[in-house]
């Protein structure tokens, strides 16, 4: 799927998505599903090759024809799988419709979402031209979006992020770095506290929680922590540590919903604000992260924007909109709340592969098989 326009961070410039979908079917029930992971090992240690590798020659072997109590007890059917948290996802996430379309009840709500409506932000890339970025910026206030978030890196932080604040003094706005700095830096990113910004995201090392600690220290913005938090005892970690004030969560890099709702748990537990990060999602991830997002400790707006601030045209129907007050409403019907449109993505699809059971292997009391 090609995006609108390019989209640029610290650590390169997307122009086409290499989207890989999971479809599980059980007892009759479809769930749809995206494995979120970037084209290169940039963001994360996954890609899309890597994770079709794990997906077909480990995840597939080790859960088809499996039986299930509820779609949470999916990961003990990959828990030998160490990482690859993008592609666990994949699996899990696709069980999660299942069992809502078997129980009647909309993702969001299974799930323990109370919300009716999630409040959306959005983020945006890096550009050559501040007056383009400023441009982007009043076209995405005027659309009513809750957020700005500005991708930064070395050479492009303070002065566009100065320049950002002249013209919108008060405007609710964050940074991410995707750990772009150093330590070293720390005096370039305390200069960032003069700008009032809701957070300074993943400013540091990607897997180094301890240098974020000792960051935090030196700054009044609070840092937000994304690539380093990979379960709930990283987010427990973080917390104690004092190495953040708030925490990303991704579907993908967390490994599925059911360790998203505990690191959630693990924030709300603690007062921690948790929000919704994006990965450049199909409709079909966006999809999942609305109904993520409709837990109560999601609290700040998230990267869930609009189909159309990325494709010409998305593979879900209806489409994600958002309204003019900024928010995205939480489907109320069973399921994923959305169709996928299949016929457009046999369109688009440049690999597949089918696996069928050829009979059930019970792991435990569960009426669903794979």
């Amino acid at each position: 799927m090609k995006l609108r326009s390019p989209f640029e961070t610290s650590f390169g410039t997307t122009v086409n998505r290499r989207v890989l979908l999971v479809e599980v079917r059980s007892e009759g029930a479809t769930g749809w599903a995206e494995i979120t992971t970037p084209e290169g090992p940039f963001y994360n240690a996954e890609t899309t090759d890597s994770a079709w590798h794990v997906f077909q020659d480990f995840i597939v072997p080790m859960v088809l024809g499996k039986s299930v109590e509820r779609a949470a007890d999916a990961t003990l059917l990959m828990q030998g799988i160490r990482g690859n948290e993008m592609a666990r996802a994949g699996f899990e996430n696709a069980l999660w419709v299942i069992e809502a379309i078997a129980k009647q009840q909309p993702l969001s709500k299974l799930l323990g979402g109370q919300r009716e409506e999630i409040a959306s932000g959005v983020s945006l890339g890096i550009q050559a031209d501040t007056s383009v970025l400023l441009e982007k910026i009043q076209q995405e206030l005027e659309a009513g979006y809750r957020r700005i978030k500005l991708k930064i890196k070395p050479g492009m932080d303070l002065q566009v992020v100065r320049q950002v604040r002249e013209k919108y003094p008060t405007i609710p706005l964050m940074v991410d770095a995707n750990s772009a700095y150093r330590l070293e830096d720390a005096p370039l990113l305390k200069e960032l506290d003069a700008f009032d910004l809701m957070m300074i995201e993943q400013p540091l090392n990607w897997d180094d929680i301890y240098l974020h600690s000792l960051l935090q220290k030196q700054l009044k913005t609070p840092i937000c922590l994304d690539e380093c938090i990979h379960n709930a005892g990283h987010a427990r970690a973080a917390i104690e540590m004092h190495a953040c004030g708030i925490i990303n969560i991704k579907l993908g890099r967390v490994g599925g919903h059911s360790e998203a709702r505990h690191i959630h748990d693990v924030c709300l537990h603690r007062n921690v604000p948790v929000w919704c990060g994006g990965m450049l999602e199909s409709g079909v991830g966006r999809a999942h992260n609305v109904a993520m997002s409709a837990l109560p400790g999601f609290v700040l707006p998230g990267d869930v924007s609009a189909s159309r601030r990325y494709w010409e045209e998305d593979i879900i129907e209806p489409e994600i909109e958002v309204r003019s007050n900024g928010t995205i409403p939480v489907p109320k019907t069973p399921g994923l709340g959305y169709e996928v449109n299949e016929d457009r993505v046999k369109r688009l699809t440049v690999r597949e592969q089918e696996w069928r059971a050829t009979s059930e292997v019970p792991v435990g009391a569960l009426p669903n098989s794979v």
